[in-house]
C-alpha cells in the first residue's frame, strides 16, 4: 500500500536569528525539497507553510511560517519532516525507494519468485535492488535489460536475470 506522506528530511539545526532551520533532505538532491511550499510534521502529520527556502551546501535553509526566533525553531530540531504524495510528480518508470520495499520480484520466463526487495542501493551508475527470498539474498541491478516490468499497485517485479547474474 502506498504511503500518503513520504520522509522528506530532517530538521538538524537552527540556522540565523529569524528563526530559520537547517534541514539534512532525504530527497535525490536538496533542490528538490526547495520545490515545496507545505511539508508536514510529526505523528498527526501537522502542516508547515515554507515561507522561503534554500540550498545551502548539502543542505536546506529553511523559514518556516510562524516560527519567528531561535527558540521557536530550536523546539523543531530532530524532528522528521514529510511531503505529502500528490505534491510531487514522477517521470514514467520512477518510483519513491519506499514503495519499492516489500514488492514481490518474479522471474518473467518461469514465475519463479527470487524474494521481495528489502532494500535498494544507489549505487550512482544505477540503483541495485536487493531481493531476499528464503536463506538467500539476491542483488538485482536496476537496468531495463533486467527490470521487465514493475507494477506497485500489484506489488510485483518481473525480471529476466542476465546470464551468470545469480551463479
Amino acid at each position: 500500500m502506498k504511503k500518503q506522506f513520504l520522509e522528506a528530511g530532517k530538521i538538524v539545526t537552527t540556522h540565523g536569528i529569524r528563526g530559520e532551520v537547517k534541514i539534512m533532505p532525504y530527497t535525490d538532491t536538496p533542490e528538490l525539497l526547495v520545490e515545496f511550499d507545505r511539508l508536514f510534521i510529526g505523528k498527526d502529520k501537522q502542516e508547515l507553510f515554507i515561507e522561503h527556502s534554500r540550498v545551502f551546501k548539502s543542505m536546506v535553509i529553511a523559514k518556516i511560517e510562524g516560527v519567528d526566533t531561535p527558540e521557536d525553531a530550536e523546539k523543531l530540531r530532530n524532528k522528521v519532516l514529510f511531503m505529502h504524495r500528490d505534491d510531487l510528480e514522477l517521470d514514467e518508470d520512477t518510483y519513491f525507494i519506499q514503495d519499492l520495499i516489500g514488492v514481490e520480484v518474479r522471474d518473467a520466463d518461469t514465475g519463479f519468485v527470487y524474494g521481495k526487495i528489502s532494500d535498494v542501493m544507489q549505487t550512482g551508475a544505477n540503483d541495485v535492488y536487493v531481493v531476499t527470498g528464503g536463506d538467500r539474498e539476491y542483488l538485482v541491478p536496476a537496468i531495463p535489460d533486467v527490470v521487465i516490468s514493475t507494477d506497485i499497485d500489484a506489488e510485483l517485479m518481473t525480471i529476466r536475470p542476465l546470464d551468470g547474474l545469480f551463479d
